[in-house]
């Protein structure tokens, strides 16, 4: 059998590839395989990520589970596999991209928004439909989501669970990048890769500072952001850094 979640490395750059024919469709199991394959991608040799899946990113969760679930009387789990699953990805102390083909719709979009960037190919529909079935997003959708187009749009699209088309999702800021579908997963290692060429520790200060920083008092955010910025300080990037800068060169960072 293949394997639900397809894991290569190519130079700096890991590539998560959800493998689960024909769209994609989430399941505890794909859920526990998303986790081990963020979790390799953890390794300090990695230094960007880019998340991905053909001909759909993933088209939501199997809703087959969800009667077996009814059936039998037993805990519907999906929802807190795959948050677990996502909150691994989006505390990935490297740039990670979410590539869209096709939908990314539900858990799909969770997934998605799980990720620094959000790279949109032209035909890609985006939502959270989950209340057409009766239910919410059940994996970070109400939160992430109006984190990232604000509460009242997030309100529209959760309440109405209409498809968000790319140009859409672009102006709202909810996409980073949209591209033609053929060469999107190019563009997404291509600047994955020049993320890897930049000052790890950095970006993993600005990941935690801005994540961790938000909605908290301004006091405290800025407390967040003084001490991942001493925490930078002294590492051998930062050094580099400053050194090209002085010396009038190209900076040569290593991640460290």
């Amino acid at each position: 059998m293949a394997d639900l979640v397809e894991y290569s490395v190519d130079g700096a750059v890991a590539l998560v590839r959800l493998n689960r024919p024909p769209v994609n469709a989430l399941s505890e199991e794909l859920s526990h395989d998303l986790l081990v394959a963020f979790s390799r991608a953890a390794d300090p040799a990695v230094r960007a990520v880019v998340v991905t899946g053909q001909p759909h990113f993933a088209a939501g969760a199997d809703i087959k589970g969800f009667r077996e679930a009814y059936a039998s009387g037993r805990e519907e789990r999906l929802a807190s596999s795959l948050s677990e699953a996502i909150t691994a990805l989006e505390d990935l102390a490297k740039p990670v991209i979410a590539a869209i083909h096709g939908y990314a719709l539900g858990g799909g979009l969770e997934l998605s928004m799980g990720a620094d960037f959000r790279y949109l190919a032209e035909d890609a529909l985006v939502g959270q439909p989950e209340i057409k079935l009766g239910l919410i997003p059940g994996a970070g959708g109400t939160q992430r989501l109006q984190r990232l187009v604000g509460h009242q749009k997030a309100r529209d699209i959760v309440y109405s669970g209409r498809f968000v088309g790319a140009e859409e999702a672009l102006t709202i800021g909810l996409a980073d990048k949209v591209a033609p579908s053929g060469g999107l997963l190019d563009m997404a290692m291509t600047d994955a890769a020049t993320w890897a060429e930049g000052p790890t520790p950095a970006f993993t200060a600005a990941k935690r500072a801005l994540n961790r920083g938000w909605g908290r008092p301004i006091t405290d955010a800025l407390a967040i952001e003084a001490d991942e910025f001493n925490k930078t300080f002294w590492t051998d990037d930062a050094k580099e850094g400053v050194a090209a800068f002085v010396e009038k060169r190209q900076a040569r960072f290593t991640g460290r």
